[in-house]
């Protein structure tokens, strides 16, 4: 059995990311060998870096260079209201928005009992203690347009029923199906300022 050429098998990992397909994994490849060798070197050792530096947020989940990240640590975020979004990425699209200024909860996915995953595994309890012990008035969830991500939704709604708490819910501006990463500024702004509320 012949080995994989160095091209062939760099060009396979990298087509396993999101996003990433064949074609663009192999034009990736080539390019590479194109730039300095200096280049790649300092790719490849940010990349060995990622997993040692790069951890999640002791307060919100979101990943950060640091224990607790910026936003967290900002004196100037309205901490009254907490943003819940599945991933960093969602998080990222709403803060270039400039139409949030308060807090975050990442969850790093959503409820989906088929791949294991339930209410521990998204933080959710931290989430609920967060707003006991922050005095935290309004929670905004901005999950994803889909059956998993309205699921999630209605949990965080049931799980703090008694709670003193408004709870919304951004508008659908976003299409349904669609992923909260891929919308542009005005989208996420039209959907927040058209949030509805999810608990009576």
């Amino acid at each position: 059995m012949s080995e994989k050429n160095p091209i062939q098998e760099l060009s396979e990992q990298l087509s396993r990311i999101p996003g990433l397909g064949k074609k663009s994994a192999v034009r990736m490849v080539y390019h590479l060998l194109k730039t300095s060798p200096d280049f790649s070197r300092q790719l490849g050792a940010n990349l060995m870096q990622l997993h040692e530096k790069v951890k999640r947020c002791k307060i919100c989940g979101h990943f950060s260079g640091s224990e607790i990240c910026p936003i967290c640590s900002d004196p100037s975020r309205d901490r009254k209201t907490i943003c819940v979004v599945e991933h960093d990425q969602d998080l990222m699209t709403i803060e270039n928005s400039g139409q949030f200024r308060g807090i975050f909860h990442v969850m790093h996915g959503v409820l989906s009992p088929i791949d294991g995953i339930g209410p521990e595994k998204l933080g959710l309890d931290s989430l609920k203690r967060r707003v006991l012990n922050e005095g935290i008035q309004e929670i905004i969830i901005a999950t994803n347009p889909t059956p998993e991500g309205d699921t999630t939704a209605l949990y965080i709604v049931k799980i703090m029923e008694e709670m003193r708490v408004t709870i919304t819910r951004i508008a659908t501006g976003l299409p349904v199906g669609g992923d909260i990463e891929y919308a542009d500024r005005l989208t996420i702004a039209r959907s927040f300022h058209a949030r509805m509320s999810m608990k009576e």
